[in-house]
């Protein structure tokens, strides 16, 4: 069996193994302190039914079993995993999410069979060696972006993700829900938004260089209970969902649904559809009070559905060609007396920050954001390089650090012409290994406000969810442990032994069903042949 120093992502301390072993088998009994019912209902839906254990109800003195209690003395999301006391197992928490992160270091201890769905062997006895562990995350935001507009993802496919995030002690799940290409959460005021905006006729396949077509339509939406399940299932877990709607750009299937959300007095809006194709979209949202009131409107069910702190609203690359054409645009530009369009977009997601910030909620939002000036409270993910977190940080907001040249996982993984649809820069797994969350030359201060790392999956290229699988695994193994483990500067850090216990980790994959990309390259059903991407050559800018 395994010790804890096989164990992804790397645990803080581990005190052992000892030849010695404790033995589960179908006497081996449960017992759960208040506050860990999760763990409890996830030891036995997923740890007993995997490995054939019954895991009975017992009492706290019982010698032999499993033990789970809150220690309100440590650290939120820390825990100790001592297995030997008592010659059972127990797993102490500095909460619930800490007892829940130290089970799932337990499920790896138990070896890749305790990743699969059934029983593999008739056996019942299961031996892990004496050891403790102590451990505890770097980072409170360990965040996967997971872009279902481009390419939706079935409501199934979202929890399949939720477990393997868990399963790599990750805890934010930021949904981006909206884009040009399509709309994926019901909001019951308008309905329209699902009935025209969550379908296209057709899909670009590859980069939009590209000459192929898929002329199937595509698309699907999240019903209200959709969402309430995957946030319930996402809490479970200990995983916060943090949604997005994207506004004033990136706004196209929006206005394909409600075509007086546009710049009417410039577009035809009404001839507009939900875009086939990928790229920034020119069709942005009209800075009217009535779009205000409507994304206010939407923005009121999200809340509903969504408990998080967070509420993600884009903010990013919105081209300003139609306000500076727009009369009505120009008339509000005058009105507010705002500095031009920049100003305007400033402007239009202040409104929002003021707005959310009176419900309890924190806007975030994409780093452009910061130009024109920011509300107080509101934080940035820094996508276009350090730069972005590294202002915000000194401007004294909260950053969230997902540099596209570092972590966006649709760049390709190999310089090799088998890599399928080559996107941006070479992301190997040793170069995500190597991302440092925290940009040099912060004060002490300015990094308190680096909340975490997100690593974030943009499907464009992305058809269906094996193409997800290999996009992102073995990679989000790496970017976990980045985020969680307290990892020396990214020179010292000790890649090959990484790769040692990826040896074992690529077993607990296999078990969980994930095509991930093998360390030789693609296997022949991975490649896409003569399907274009947009690869960029050298090494990314470290900015």
């Amino acid at each position: 069996m395994t010790s804890g120093n096989e164990i992804i992502p790397a645990p803080r301390a581990v005190e052992g193994p000892t030849r010695c072993e404790v033995l589960l088998d179908e006497r081996t009994t449960l017992w759960a302190a208040p506050g860990t019912q999760s763990t409890e209902r996830w030891l036995r839906a997923g740890l007993g039914t995997a490995l054939g254990l019954p895991l009975r109800t017992g009492s706290e003195q019982a010698r032999g079993g499993i033990r789970l209690l809150v220690d309100d003395t440590m650290e939120p999301e820390t825990y100790r995993l001592d297995v030997g006391v008592r010659q059972g197992v127990e797993i102490r928490g500095g909460d619930p999410a800490g007892v829940f992160w130290g089970a799932q270091s337990l499920r790896q201890l138990l070896g890749p069979e305790a990743f699969r769905r059934a029983p593999v062997r008739p056996a019942t006895r299961h031996g892990i060696p004496h050891q403790v562990i102590e451990d505890g995350p770097r980072f409170r935001w360990r965040g996967l972006l997971l872009d279902v507009a481009r390419h939706f993802m079935p409501k199934e496919g979202v929890l399949r993700q939720l477990d393997l995030m868990a399963a790599h002690k990750l805890n934010v799940l930021h949904f981006h829900l909206t884009d040009d290409q399509g709309w994926r959460i019901e909001i019951e005021r308008h309905p329209r938004l699902t009935e025209i905006g969550s379908w296209r006729s057709r899909t670009k396949f590859g980069h939009r260089a590209s000459p192929l077509w898929d002329d199937r339509p595509h698309g699907g939406f999240y019903t209200r209970d959709d969402i309430r399940e995957i946030v319930a299932y996402a809490a479970d877990r200990h995983i916060t969902v943090v949604p997005e709607i994207d506004v004033p750009g990136h706004s196209q299937a929006a206005i394909a649904a409600c075509p007086e959300l546009g710049n009417t007095d410039v577009v035809d809006t009404e001839a507009l559809s939900v875009w086939d194709t990928w790229g920034i979209s020119p069709n942005v949202l009209a800075p009217t009070e009535d779009t205000l009131r409507f994304y206010e409107g939407v923005f009121e069910e999200v809340l509903e559905l969504f408990p998080s702190e967070f509420v993600h609203v884009g903010g990013d690359e919105c081209p300003k060609d139609q306000w500076r054409a727009s009369p009505t645009a120009q008339a509000r530009i005058g009105e507010l007396g705002l500095d031009g369009e920049d100003g305007l977009q400033a402007w239009f997601i202040g409104h929002f920050a003021t707005w959310l910030a009176a419900r309890g909620r924190r806007l975030i939002g994409w780093d452009e954001i910061l130009e024109g000036g920011l509300a107080e409270g509101a934080a940035v993910s820094s996508w276009r390089g350090y730069t972005g977190g590294i202002a915000a940080a000194r401007a004294g907001h909260d950053v969230v650090m997902c540099p596209e040249q570092q972590v966006y996982l649709d760049h390709r993984q190999d310089g090799g012409a088998d890599e399928p649809v080559p996107i941006g820069y070479v992301r190997a797994l040793e170069d995500v290994y190597r991302f440092e969350p925290v940009p040099p030359g912060l004060t002490p201060d300015e990094a308190r406000h680096v909340l975490g790392a997100q690593a974030n999956v943009w499907t464009e290229a992305m058809e269906d969810a094996a193409r997800v699988d290999y996009q992102v695994f073995p990679r989000l193994a790496a970017f976990a442990e980045v985020a969680w483990s307290r990892l020396p500067a990214p020179e010292r850090r000790d890649f090959a032994g990484f790769e040692r216990r990826m040896e074992l980790h690529y077993e607990r994959l296999d078990a969980l069903g994930v095509a991930y990309r093998p360390p030789g390259g693609p296997k022949p059903w991975q490649k896409r042949p003569g399907v274009l991407g947009r690869p960029i050559e050298g090494p990314p800018p470290d900015r």
